[in-house]
Parts: C-alpha cells; sequence; structure tokens
C-alpha cells in the first residue's frame, strides 16, 4: 500500500548554498549570514545596526567545498576534485566532506536538492 522510500547516499547527494558569499584576498571565503530572518526584527532593529550580515569565516578546506556547491555537482565529484586540490593533506575525505557538509545543514547555511523535493 504505502511505497517505502530508499535511503539517500549522502555521495548522491547535491547540496545548494542558501548564503551569499564574499572572496577575501587570501582565498578564504566570508558567508554572509542575514542577521535576521524575521521581517519584522529585521525591519525596526537593522536600521540601528552598521552591518545587516554576519561574516562566518571557512578554512581553506572549507572555502574550497563552499565554492565548489553549486547546487548541480554531487557530493562525490566534490570529494574527487577536492582530492585533486589537496592531494593527501584532506585524507580522508569522505568523512571530513560529510561531517562538514552534516554542520552546514545543521546551521541553516546549505540545502540538498533531494531532500527539498520530498
Amino acid at each position: 500500500m504505502f511505497k517505502k522510500e530508499a535511503p539517500l547516499n549522502y555521495l548522491e547527494t547535491t547540496p545548494n548554498r542558501k548564503y551569499e558569499h564574499e572572496l577575501r584576498d587570501d582565498g578564504i571565503i566570508n558567508v554572509m549570514v542575514p542577521r535576521f530572518t524575521d521581517r519584522i526584527l529585521g525591519k525596526y532593529l537593522q536600521p540601528k545596526l552598521k552591518n545587516p550580515f554576519i561574516r562566518a569565516n571557512l578554512d581553506e578546506f572549507g572555502s574550497a567545498t563552499w565554492l565548489l556547491m553549486d547546487g548541480k555537482t554531487k557530493v562525490d565529484i566534490i570529494a574527487e576534485k577536492l582530492t585533486e586540490q589537496f592531494g593527501e593533506s584532506i585524507q580522508p575525505v569522505h568523512p571530513r566532506l560529510t561531517f562538514f557538509l552534516t554542520h552546514l545543514y545543521k546551521a541553516g547555511f546549505i540545502s540538498f536538492n533531494e531532500l527539498e523535493r520530498k
């Protein structure tokens, strides 16, 4: 009667960025997280603040990963490209990458196209 959905394979998912970013001179990414997500609070409190964004700084590995997440590239392809770029210094790439993406997802920085379709 009810179809049981097959569990998603993490390496077959497609991460998608939710926020804009800025690239610093040293190649590091600052993710621009909106200070207020509530429109009412933002409307009244934002004019009193200097900047409407909080900058979340990523490291070299995180910055390279962020740039590869374009909403079209799957996690396994991102892992291959990171291995090409960083070599042995990033090994083991799959556990590190999935751990990082899980943290970004829980913090609300990214989503996965496959989860949005459900």
